[in-house]
């Protein structure tokens, strides 16, 4: 769908160029092209095929250069980006830390503090997710792997199964929020903006996020009480906490690296990578089988991600040759509304392409024609990459088509209809779209860290 939006907004930006004077509207071969692509798209073909297919199209259609006379260099560009290599590399860290079972300490040392406060374990589900986020850079990931640890504990409780799955799906919505984030990656690539400074940027936003998530816990607590567990010793909690070490130490090593200017985002996956392989070794169990499948894992991940990337850069730069986001971004422009207006309407795009597109895909085929937009109404690159970084988790809790929802729905152990994670959600999407637009009145959330850390 998203091929079908640009290519819209490719006939918006014709029409107005046509009707300030430019060359005459190619109407039929832009709405013949949409017809292709919504075959394409109703028909299930994969997004990176979808992009790339779209780019050689425009190509053909638009531009009087042939397309394979550049795709080759296009495509080398991103290839051969030095940030990019962080990515493979945070994944084969969550992979790592996955098999060798640091979660689920992670898990019982959280549940030993939290399971008393109103709600009980549904705060260890979003506290967890959000510290396991620190250390994976992926909400499916982080969804995936605290959502096989956590969901035994719930099995024959009195606890609302929604508000479980709920729960989880929100806190798993964290994991490209918090750094180090694989999206602020891709949106630094795309933009040329600091990945570092992004990352700075995120921490206020994440602990707004998650306490949003937390006060929607208490409420429910408070509104569904349960039985409370018995005080624990406090001698039990503090040795409880060992379990923590070792995924404070990784925390500490890759983003404290980061943040203290010691190594780039890159160079600092690469440190999380080896740490996780020596917080496995010393609970024995590295082996060549471990790290066989964590490769395995990563590889094909991050050849699913390089495809979409590809096919998207092939299409942007075809776009851009043609000038389509130039127009677009004058049209938008010259509408007779204020920046906020204009910024707002951007932000409800993504909130409706976020209903049936996949967040990941959506931030690289969209960012390249909006940025220059968002630039010229005079925002900061580095508030919108958070802005856009929380759709995009929004997007991957939003029905009908978040992914962290169909995660979670096939690791249920007993059926059930795929509306109880709709529904148990609703709640923490609704607090999520109040933090969007706390950040939307009050930018300084996100700016005043990086701004006073320089």
């Amino acid at each position: 769908m998203i091929a079908v939006v640009l290519l819209l907004a490719m006939l918006a930006a014709a029409v107005f160029a046509a009707a300030t004077g430019g060359q005459a509207v190619p109407v039929v071969e832009i709405l013949a092209l949409t017809g292709v692509f919504l075959v394409f798209f109703g028909a299930g073909v994969y997004v990176a095929a979808v992009l790339g297919l779209l780019g050689i199209l425009v190509g053909l259609t638009f531009s009087d250069r042939p397309w394979w006379a550049f795709a080759g260099q296009t495509l080398w560009g991103p290839s051969s980006n030095f940030v990019l290599v962080a990515v493979p590399l945070f994944l084969l860290m969550g992979e790592i830390l996955l098999r060798a079972g640091l979660s689920d300490r992670l898990y019982r040392a959280l549940n030993v503090w939290l399971n008393r406060l109103p709600g009980g374990l549904l705060h260890t589900n979003i506290v967890s997710c959000a510290v396991f986020s620190a250390i994976s850079g992926s909400s499916v990931a982080t969804a995936a792997t605290m959502g096989s640890v956590a969901l035994p504990y719930f099995n024959n409780s009195a606890y609302s199964q929604r508000m479980v799955l709920g729960s989880l799906a929100a806190g798993g919505a964290l994991g490209n929020l918090i750094p180090p984030g694989i999206t602020f990656i891709i949106y630094g690539l795309i933009t040329e903006t600091s990945v570092g400074a992004l990352y700075i940027a995120a921490l206020l936003p994440s602990l707004l996020v998650t306490g949003l998530f937390i006060a929607v816990i208490l409420a429910h607590g408070l509104a569904n009480p349960l039985d409370r567990p018995p005080p624990l010793p406090l001698a039990l909690k503090l040795r409880a906490l060992l379990d923590l070490v070792p995924t404070l130490l990784l925390i500490l090593l890759v983003l404290g690296s980061i943040y203290a200017g010691y190594a780039t985002p890159t160079e600092a996956a690469a440190l999380g990578v080896v740490g996780a392989a020596g917080f496995a070794a010393v609970e024995g169990k590295l082996s060549f089988r471990l790290l066989n499948a964590s490769a395995e894992a990563t590889a094909r991940n991050t050849a699913l991600l390089g495809l979409i990337i590809f096919g998207a850069y092939l299409l942007n730069y075809l776009l851009t040759a043609i000038n389509v986001p130039q127009a677009l971004a004058g049209f938008i422009g010259g509408l007779p509304l204020p920046p906020w207006a204009i910024m707002a309407c951007i932000l409800a795009l993504y909130l409706a392409l976020g209903t049936f597109m996949e967040g990941f895909s959506m931030i690289i085929t969209t960012v390249p024609v909006v940025f220059p937009i968002v630039t010229a109404l005079g925002y900061d690159p580095i508030w919108f990459g958070v802005m856009v970084t929380m759709l995009v988790e929004i997007a991957q809790i939003s029905p009908p088509d978040g992914t962290v929802m169909y995660v979670l729905q096939g690791m249920r152990p007993k059926p059930g209809p795929i509306t109880d994670v709709f529904v148990g959600v609703t709640p923490f999407l609704a607090a999520y779209l109040l933090a969007v637009v706390l950040l939307m009145v009050w930018p300084d959330i996100a700016l005043w860290l990086p701004r006073v850390m320089g």
